[in-house]
């Protein structure tokens, strides 16, 4: 079957010599409501809606799907779809008015039946453009994307590039897809001075290659409701995301768990293990970071996952996003919930300015945590590599390694521009820790992100949440292209050192070169020059860390 239709998709491109007007981009297109025949089931087939980005076939999806800035949504009228789909390549199809599986005769006179022909992002034929004029703003407003506040842990959709793939099912009742990560790691300290040596030991004890993570778990959809509710259900070992509950790092964790409940078209109520809502950085997902690892301040101020509910929306055209939540791990603490920290979760964003064609704007939110800072603080780091001893640490200062606290406030400032292919970022975090022992301590921390794609893909802005997306990969190497390649710079600072307590201080510096072979396939390289001052000691070191990334779809 699926060699057939590639036959007829080039048979009807010479068919159909004629384009129609072409009312839409065939390279910027969300098509809706099409039915995809499935090859190992002949005749039946399930309606999905399909996103086209900058040439390449993005999510085919039986969720409904957002329009991104700058694609056209067009309706489908249950057409029936035969071509290669294949998720992260140039799209090859046509959409027939009728099921040329019922009816083989609608294969002998394709050209009479089509209403829509692509090939690579040139259109051949468009008859769908009214369809989509009938579509009223209430029904447009409607149309909702992922339904969580923060995306799946793999940052992918739920797609369907075969409905004969192992890893995906869709039945009355639910769908889902089964995906998973695996990323390696080579290290090597080129250098560090006898200061950084009395402070943290021997880097070269932390050299070479190890396994940085492993992901895996399952995201869909619950279809009992009206709107429905969206489930995720994923694991990890070897800590493929620092920070939550675990420190050692040959456990398996399971880190994310929860349902997405669509309260209205503009608001979800999520409920389960997740990210809380605080900061760009700590929300968008590590491997869609310009640098391998989130920086010294997001890994010891925030959790980066915890027990809770989050209500979140949009307002004002969707220029401003909003998230509270409140959590207490008590589930994976093992102990009752007063004697967890419960903590009281909230960010806000704006879009202060956005240019017409939407290639350039400017962001800036605000976040706010609150705990009650049972079972105390402590605030811990590494300098931004996996493969490293920490650097940082308040729990030096202390007998029990923790600091009483009475209260436990973090305040977090967000600020990013973005012009095509250029994206400069910046954070800053105040903790401020009530201690009956020490008084009022106050721990801080900032970075500031350069990145520049110079392979010219831009990084899309995502106004359900106030992150940015991946790097989207225009021409893979898979396609005759070189893929993405990008460069990126950081400079990040975090002081942990007030009053009674050294925990230290530490300044990053580090360039990064990250190259996109394929959607699912990344190389990058990252430097840092770090220099450590505790102890009253200041010492020096560096390191380069390669890795490798292989999305398992």
């Amino acid at each position: 079957m699926r060699v057939t239709q590639v036959i007829l998709i080039f048979w009807t491109m010479l068919l159909c010599s004629t384009a129609m007007a072409q009312v839409v981009d065939p390279q910027n297109v969300l098509i809706r409501e099409v039915n995809l025949l499935q090859p190992s089931k002949p005749g039946e087939t399930v309606v999905v809606n399909i996103l086209i980005q900058n040439n390449v076939l993005e999510i085919v999806s039986e969720d409904e799907i957002a329009a991104p800035d700058g694609v056209v949504p067009v309706n489908a009228a249950n057409g029936y779809l035969l071509g290669d789909m294949n998720i992260g390549e140039a799209p090859k199809f046509i959409i027939l008015d009728q099921n040329p599986g019922l009816d083989f005769d609608v294969l002998m006179d394709t050209d009479s039946h089509i209403v829509f022909a692509v090939n690579d992002g040139e259109l051949v034929r468009n008859q769908l453009f009214e369809d989509f004029a009938a579509i009223s703003e209430s029904e447009e407003a409607a149309r909702r994307g992922w339904l969580a506040y923060t995306p799946p842990p793999m940052a992918l959709p739920s797609n369907y590039g075969d409905a004969s793939k192992w890893n995906q099912w869709a039945t009355r009742n639910t769908t889902g897809i089964f995906l998973g990560a695996v990323v390696l790691d080579r290290m090597h300290w080129p250098s560090q001075d006898d200061a950084s040596e009395q402070q943290v030991g021997d880097l070269a004890n932390f050299e070479g290659g190890d396994i940085r993570g492993l992901r895996f778990g399952v995201v869909g959809t619950l279809n009992y409701f009206k709107r429905p509710w969206v489930y995720t259900v994923f694991g990890a070992t070897q800590a493929f995301d620092k920070g939550f509950e675990t420190q050692d790092l040959d456990d398996f964790a399971w880190f994310d768990y929860r349902l997405d409940i669509p309260v209205s078209d503009n608001m979800t109520l999520s409920v389960g293990k997740q990210k809380e809502p605080i900061s760009m950085e700590r929300v968008t997902g590590m491997t869609n970071l310009p640098m391998q690892e989130r920086t010294t301040v997001s890994d010891a101020f925030m959790p980066s996952r915890n027990f809770g509910a989050v209500l979140s929306g949009r307002a004002l055209d969707e220029r401003v996003t909003w998230a509270g939540g409140i959590f207490n791990n008590f589930i994976d603490s093992g102990e009752s919930i007063s004697d967890t920290p419960t903590a009281l979760v909230g960010r806000t964003t704006w879009l202060p300015f956005i240019s017409a064609d939407q290639s350039s704007l400017v962001h800036v939110g605000f976040g706010f945590r609150h705990s009650n800072g049972k079972l105390g603080a402590r605030f811990s780091s590494r300098p931004e590599f996996n493969k490293s001893p920490v650097f940082v640490d308040t729990g030096r200062s202390t007998v029990s390694g923790m600091i009483d606290a009475d209260s436990i406030d973090t305040y977090n400032l967000e600020a990013s521009w973005r012009r095509g292919p250029y994206w400069l970022a910046s954070e800053y975090v105040s903790t401020r820790v009530d201690s009956p022992t020490y008084g009022d301590l106050n721990f801080s921390g900032y970075h500031i992100t350069g990145s520049w794609i110079v392979s010219g893909e831009m990084r899309d802005y995502n106004r359900k949440n106030g992150i940015f997306r991946p790097v989207p990969v225009a021409k893979d190497v898979n396609q005759g292209g070189w893929g993405a390649w990008e460069l990126s710079t950081r400079w990040s600072s975090i002081d942990l050192q007030d009053r009674g307590i050294d925990g230290g201080k530490v300044d990053i510096l580090s360039f990064g070169v990250n190259w996109w072979l394929t959607p699912v396939f990344n190389v990058n390289l990252n430097y840092r020059f770090i220099n450590n001052q505790t102890n009253g000691l200041s010492g020096d070191s560096s390191g380069v860390m390669a890795r490798l990334m292989l999305v398992l779809e």
